[in-house]
């Protein structure tokens, strides 16, 4: 493709050198980018991302073809200089690769918790009801049958529109997304055409990105807000909102977009409901109370939050029309998701849990669960994120004291950040909580801190290693 077939897209560009320069692939990314690529200089995020016009001539040296800025390089190359690169990123890959999003139907999840495992319970579904399926989100890019590893939660449009494309061409029908707020406001997704979008909930997280819990939540809201303007008599395009009806932010989401609504809940009415809700240690079981009828869901999973991540994925089903007893079938064959209260058994006498939980509502509802099947002691393995919302260390420290008895606190992740610093940090919540000091460690070393656990536990306590790196 040329460069001026990309250009020709944009109302508002101001091209230099040769337009009919020829373009195979769309590169943000120096380190990756092949001759022939087009380079994108999108501007740098304070503690986030740098600049991309610092490394336009590394582009250049690797055998970029041309750049697109959005302030003028001294580099001898084609360039388009643009108000708005992330927008024009998003723009060139989605045509480069022939706008795939419109040949599937695209489904997607967004909210604090529960994205990943309700992505994976309406892949579950799907598949029992014999679609052939893709999947985007923390744990990986699934084309059909293959699971491919990715370092990002929501990809970049060059990634996630060559992913889309690679889904297209190998048959899939379905492709559940996790969509992050962060993905949202970077314009990430700009582009794909979704017919369902799906709301968990709401709680403290990305206070360092979007500031304050309002521009959170509107940073979710594009989703809704992109989903649907207008209304079509061709049921194949019907666009659907499916949200959690005991979330307050499901009000303004709501009203955000022309899509048809469907509720699901617990405690408010809502479209799609749970009752008689049996939690064991060793799986989840309620009565589904829906519109399409009522029936007995099993799930091999804990605790009520994935009730939640349940209903919402049996709401999206049911908006495809799929019938309730395969909805039943593809839940009850899903074992789980890696790292979502994961039993890590290699034969020893007290049960280890591996759960991503790293926020404080994630923690929290773990925790609670543990807690409420925990014959013995519960001692947890946690931290917190450098260079991220340093607001919530010291709430989760309390979270933490209040549901176990013994913590060690250890490094997630520290980034830039001085690992000793982040435990301190999270240990002025347990403080604050008043626990013993002889109950708590700090390792920084998160390899001594999950061996330190291993030694503590006895026979029937229970270990929760949460947060990032199951």
């Amino acid at each position: 493709m040329q460069l001026k077939e990309l250009a020709d897209l944009l109302m508002i560009a101001e091209i230099r050198g040769d337009v009919n320069t020829d373009i195979s692939e769309i590169r943000m990314n120096s380190q990756h980018v092949q001759p022939g690529d087009l380079f994108v200089c999108v501007p740098g995020i304070s503690g986030f991302q740098e600049d991309r016009h610092r490394f336009a001539a590394d582009a250049v040296k690797a055998g970029a073809a041309a750049l697109v800025i959005e302030y003028d390089v001294d580099l001898d190359l084609p360039t388009i200089k643009v108000p708005n690169a992330r927008y024009a990123m998003a723009l060139f890959a989605s045509h480069l690769n022939g706008y795939p999003s419109l040949g599937l139907s695209l489904i997607g999840v967004t909210g604090t918790n529960g994205k990943t495992t309700t992505c994976h319970m309406i892949d579950s579904i799907l598949v029992q009801a014999g679609y052939t399926t893709g999947l985007m989100g923390n744990l990986g890019t699934k084309i059909g049958p293959t699971m491919i590893e990715s370092d990002i939660n929501t990809q970049e449009p060059p990634s996630l529109q060559s992913n889309l494309k690679k889904m297209l061409d190998a048959g899939v029908e379905y492709c559940t997304m996790e969509v992050s707020s962060q993905g949202l406001h970077m314009g990430r997704v700009l582009g794909c055409e979704f017919s369902t979008a799906v709301f968990t909930n709401l709680t403290q997280d990305h206070l360092d990105y979007h500031g304050t819990m309002e521009e959170y939540l509107a940073a979710k809201g594009m989703l809704f807000a992109r989903l649907a303007q207008s209304f079509s008599p061709d049921p194949a395009k019907r666009k659907f909102a499916v949200l959690n009806a005991d979330e307050e932010a499901s009000t303004v989401l709501g009203q955000l977009t022309a899509a048809q609504v469907l509720t699901y809940g617990i405690r408010n009415q809502a479209d799609v409901m749970a009752a008689n809700i049996q939690l064991t240690s060793q799986g989840t079981s309620f009565d589904l109370i829906s519109f399409a009828g009522t029936i007995r869901i099993h799930l091999k999973m804990v605790g009520t939050f994935n009730v939640y991540n349940a209903l919402a994925a049996i709401t999206a089903a049911l908006a495809e029309n799929i019938p309730l007893e395969i909805i039943q079938e593809g839940l009850a064959h899903l074992d789980g998701i890696p790292g979502r209260m994961e039993v890590v058994d290699e034969g020893q006498p007290f049960l280890v849990l591996a759960d991503y939980a790293h926020t404080p509502d994630g923690l929290e509802k773990v925790l609670s669960t543990i807690r409420g099947f925990a014959d013995r002691k519960v001692i947890t393995v946690f931290g917190c994120g450098g260079d991220r919302d340093s607001g919530k260390r010291p709430v989760m420290g309390k979270i933490a004291a209040n549901y176990s008895d013994y913590v060690i606190v250890t490094s997630d992740n520290p980034r830039s950040e001085d690992p000793d610093q982040i435990l301190i940090d999270i240990e002025e919540g347990l403080k604050e909580f008043g626990y013993p000091a002889d109950r708590y460690e700090l390792i920084a070393d998160r390899k001594q801190a999950i061996e330190t656990a291993i030694r503590r536990a006895e026979p029937i306590d229970v270990v929760l290693l949460a947060g990032k790196g199951h």
